[in-house]
Formats: C-alpha cells, structure tokens, sequence
C-alpha cells in the first residue's frame, strides 16, 4: 500500500460537487500501491505452468531406432509488465484479477519438421556405424558396432533458432551406449604381484589397462552418424593405455626380499575355520606400499554369504552371538601381531570386549564389518608383502620386507579383577551358553629398536581393560 499516493490521488480526484456530497456520505478512492517487481516476477513464473500452456517446437526423435516427428503447437504467456499493472489496478478492491496473455507461435512448423524426418532423420540410422579402434595396442579392425537403435538413443533434431531442425547428439547417452558397445576393447591394469613359493620372493610383472578417450571418441561417432553417406559409415574409437598402480619395474624397488615377521594362532571350530580361510585366500598378496595404511575392512570389502562366509560365533553387546562372518577376529589378531612384529604403525585396532585365552593379552584385535577395522601402516622405505594362509585349526601371517627394525614385546600384569553377571535368555540361535569368567586391566609395551645399530626407534605401552565374560544361561 502507498499511503502517501493514496492521499495525494484523494485529494487530486476533489470537487466542490464531491466535497458536498461528502459531508452526508463516504467517498471511495482506489487505494495507491507499489509492486516489488523481482518478487512479483517470481512469484508470477511459478504460477505460469497453470494459467498457460507452453508451446512446442515441431523437432524429430526417434523411437526403436525410427524418427517420429513431435508436432507444434501453439502456446501462450505471461507477459510480466502487463501483469504487473494489472494487479495494481485491481487491488485490494478486487482479488479475482485477469492476468492478459499473449499468443507464442512455434518457430518449426509442421511440414518442416515432416521433411526432416523423411529426409536427414532417416538418412542417419539407415545403417550401421563400425568402429574402429586405435590406440594402446588395440587390436585392428572393427571394435564395435553402433546400431540404428543405439543411434536413436542419443540422436535427435531440434530447432535451430532459424525456423529449421538440426541434429543434437546427446552426448551423456552417447557414451552410456558406447560404454556397452566398446566393453570389449576395455580392460582393466592389472598390478604387479609377489610369487612367494620357494621361499624367494619373484615379481609377476604387471599388465597396462586399456580404456577410452572419449572426447574424441564421440566426436567421431557424432560426425559419423551426422555427416556420414548412408551406407559403409565408420569413425575411429581412441583409446589409450593405464599404467597400473604398481609397476613391474617399481615392485621390483620395492625390496621384498625376506621374512620380517611372522605370527601364528589356533584352536578356532569349523564354521569359524571356513571364514578365516576365506579371509586368509582374500588378503594373501596384498601389497602395502611405503606410507600406504593397510585397512583389512578396506580390503576385503563385504563379508558375507555371497563372499562365501558363513554364521559363527561373535561377541554382541558383551555376550557370546553368531553372525556370518564369525571368526575373522581371529584373523584379524594374527594379522596385527604379524604388523606389530614387522615394527609397523598401528593405525587403528580394537581389542575384544572380553579377553580370549588363545590371544596374547592386551595384543589382539577385533574387527566387526561397516564398525570395526584393524589398520596399519608402512612407515618403513621398504614394500610390505603379507602372505596368509590358513589349514583345518590354525592361521599364519607373514610379512616380507627387508629387515630393518627389530620388536620386543612385554605383558604387564593383571590388576582390578571385576566378575562376571548372569544373563538368562530364551533358547534360540541367538542364545550361546556360557560359563562366565573374570574381568581384568593388563598392558602390553612394543619396543621397536634399529636393526642395525640396535638404538630405540620408539617404545610405547598400551592399557587394555578386559570386561568379564558373562554366564549365560539359555532357558
């Protein structure tokens, strides 16, 4: 509301007529107004999808690999001035306003787009485009085929601002079609790798990938469908080489020469023996470069029965359950000993809830998919190699390196004794009976010291509190 307008345009609409009649009766005036323009504007397109209809462009796309001609038709808008002056000419007395509109003619007729169609539309998917490949030692010859139903998949005419159609190519579904078209001509590099048997370590060398330039690439398809004479039509697929990540040449630096490290743990059941085999086949192998940290939940990805893991025993919520994947602590513990005497940095790991008696105290690690992983880190100049390996009842981890550090480890011992509860459960597979046993503090102190000169690289003590075990009984 303008106040002010509205006095002035009441004053301004005076006569000695209405100043009469205004002493018996009251006079209206049509109240003055501002409009905020930005505002308005905005608040006026968003409306605009119910009070008009968008025209439409004549244009040729394809269905099945065939053009089909989008007719126009004709359309109207808002014109926001007049829309504006409108509103605030009929406000606040009235709020049912007419908004004018205007006519908008296509730019593509009808004919033109029927042309189209018949002629360059069809022209473009009457045959085949053949690929052919070049780059990265691709074989030569046709890589790939684009069909007229993968034409129509990316290829469309559209107006060109001059009353005619001209043909787009999309290019984000030009490639998703040639992603499928040219897997074949695709690979990935393949990293160099340790043989370990024989007790002298051998490089198996790597493999170089292959993968598309796709600029190129579709710049190429594009000319040739766009351009190209209807039959006998190609265009060049390039393609270049990726190096893998570790090099024949750079594994061979590495200096992967002897066993730095090695630990061993036993006594697990069958169903826990038929995950911690298929851990120990997933991460024997596994190369951690220098300054690279090792994450075991990283690196072996899900665990579950599509992996080939089966149900066995965990610990949830400080008491005895099962799960598929059960048992991979053990391994888990194997392998961080195996780090820990390689002098490796711990970069993360979590002791059990409840202390195992076939783990040392205070030196063992727990792991629980998407919540719990163990890492390390190569803080040596040298390439770790971890070799695992698993039989019927124990799991060993090797770590081959050069031998540059040498690892001294003391327990502390037990201290504030805690003991255990009982919990009653319903019988189930959920309900693991056990006889419960003490809770403990302990400690553990990893002296690393120079394998050469024997000087301290570092000592450091760690605390671990142990809850009791629980006595459950299934009832």
């Amino acid at each position: 509301m303008d106040v002010r307008g509205t006095v002035e345009r009441a004053i301004a609409q005076r006569s000695p007529w209405r100043d009469v009649v205004g002493l018996v009766s009251d006079r209206h005036v049509h109240a003055a107004s501002t409009v905020d323009r930005a505002v308005f504007d905005a608040a006026v397109a968003k409306a605009a999808t119910t009070l008009t209809s968008a025209a439409g462009d004549g244009a040729v796309v394809y269905r099945d690999g065939r053009p089909v001609v989008v007719e126009p038709k004709v359309g109207d808008r808002i014109d926001p001035a007049k829309a504006a002056a409108a509103v605030a000419e009929a406000w606040p007395d009235s709020t049912d306003i007419t908004v004018p509109t205007e006519h908008v003619t296509p730019t593509v007729s009808v004919d033109t787009a029927r042309a189209v169609a018949a002629g360059a539309a069809a022209q473009a998917v009457a045959s085949d485009v053949v690929l052919r490949g070049e780059g990265a030692g691709v074989p030569a010859g046709t890589v790939a085929r684009v069909t007229a139903g993968d034409i129509g998949k990316f290829l469309s005419f559209r107006p060109d601002g001059a009353g005619g159609l001209a043909p787009q190519v999309d290019r984000a579904a030009a490639r998703k079609v040639l992603d499928v078209r040219l897997d074949s001509a695709v690979s990935e590099p393949e990293d160099a790798s340790f043989s370990l048997s024989g007790g002298t370590p051998s490089v198996t060398e790597s493999v170089p990938g292959r993968e598309v330039v796709w600029d190129p690439t579709l710049d190429a398809l594009a000319k040739a469908v766009v351009e190209g004479p209807g039959r006998g039509r190609t265009a060049t697929a390039q393609f270049k080489a990726v190096e893998p990540k570790l090099t024949t040449a750079r594994a061979k630096e590495l200096g992967v020469r002897e066993v730095v490290s090695e630990f061993s743990t036993g006594g697990f059941s069958d169903a826990s023996g038929v995950n911690i085999r298929r851990v120990a086949q997933e991460v024997n192998g596994a190369v951690v470069l220098p300054g690279e940290t090792f994450s075991l939940n990283g690196f072996t990805g899900p665990r579950g029965t599509a992996q080939g893991y089966v149900e066995s025993g965990i610990i949830n919520n400080g008491r005895p359950d099962k799960a598929v994947g059960g048992g991979i602590s053990q391994f888990a513990t194997t392998l961080y000993n195996a780090a820990y005497f390689a002098g490796l940095e711990d970069a993360g790991h979590t002791e059990h809830s409840y202390y195992i008696s076939r783990y040392p105290e205070a030196r063992e690690a727990t792991v629980f998919e998407g919540a719990i992983d163990l890492r390390f880190t190569n803080n040596t100049p040298h390439g770790i190699v971890i070799e695992s390996s698993a039989g019927a009842s124990s799991v060993t981890v090797r770590m081959w390196s050069t031998k540059t550090r040498e690892v001294q480890s003391s327990t502390g011992s037990r201290s504030l004794p805690t003991q255990p509860s009982t919990i009653r459960l319903p019988k189930g597979p959920h309900c693991v009976a056990s006889t419960g046993q003490p809770g403990f503090t302990t400690s553990n102190t990893r002296t690393i010291t120079d394998a050469k000169t024997g000087g301290v690289i570092s000592r450091h003590t760690r605390t671990v509190k142990y809850d009791p075990v629980p006595t459950v009984i299934c009832e």
